[in-house]
């Protein structure tokens, strides 16, 4: 008769232990020390706990810490899509850049396409570079087979965009689309902006000769270009 009871006193014990390391967890993504806000995130998502999806979510916005932003998005990718994806996808619309971005970085983490319509416009074309380069990351992850081609010509509108970090994202995310963004780079190659047509013929390039680095592509570009070229240079 003792069994049953038994039982019960351990799963209060250990009910009561996780509740104990679920608000440890909470109040250490709040603390002052970034190794103690890393090793909370760690410890969430070494055990997942629906409860610390919100929270998660609202320190994606406000971390500072680049490996913290890292291990939130690690702890959310371990939690259920289906808990996550509401709250991520409120947080596209939010004020602050940082919100969108590392919502963004996570929703390419997670890869569920159900986010894909999420993927506005206004994202791809955000003033913010980081949330633009997130959200061009997150694009070709999530985009369906039969809307490749339309978000070719989407991100071929942000080429010229940027310094050398944010061209060299757009490049890399527009190559991951393969073949189908030919036609938006040869539309591109005439466009009346030097730098769009020379980021366009040096993401050509990087195409069709990956080991190609990308400083050597955009400085021959930037030759066809002088030169009056509208193509990638032979």
């Amino acid at each position: 008769m003792t069994l049953p009871i038994q039982d019960a006193d351990t799963n209060t014990d250990t009910n009561t232990d996780t509740e104990t390391d679920t608000t440890r967890a909470l109040q250490g993504l709040e603390d002052s020390r970034s190794s103690v806000r890393l090793r909370a995130a760690m410890a969430v998502g070494t055990a997942p706990d629906p409860r610390c999806v919100d929270k998660l979510i609202e320190r994606c916005a406000s971390e500072p810490d680049f490996s913290v932003r890292e291990m939130l998005t690690w702890a959310l990718t371990r939690h259920p899509a289906a808990a996550t994806l509401p709250g991520l996808l409120d947080e596209l619309r939010a004020e602050g850049a940082q919100a969108r971005s590392q919502a963004l970085h996570t929703l390419s983490k997670i890869g569920d396409r159900r986010a894909w319509p999420a993927i506005t416009p206004e994202l791809l074309s955000d003033a913010d570079d980081e949330v633009a380069r997130s959200a061009w990351r997150a694009a070709v992850v999530l985009v369906p087979e039969e809307e490749k081609s339309a978000l070719a010509h989407a991100l071929s509108g942000q080429l010229g965009r940027g310094g050398r970090e944010t061209r060299l994202s757009l490049s890399r995310a527009m190559i991951a689309l393969g073949e189908v963004i030919v036609p938006a780079l040869d539309a591109a190659m005439s466009d009346a902006d030097p730098e769009v047509r020379a980021h366009a013929i040096a993401t050509e390039r990087l195409l069709r000769d990956p080991e190609a680095g990308f400083e050597f592509a955009v400085e021959e570009a930037r030759r066809v270009v002088a030169l009056g070229g509208e193509g990638p240079a032979e």
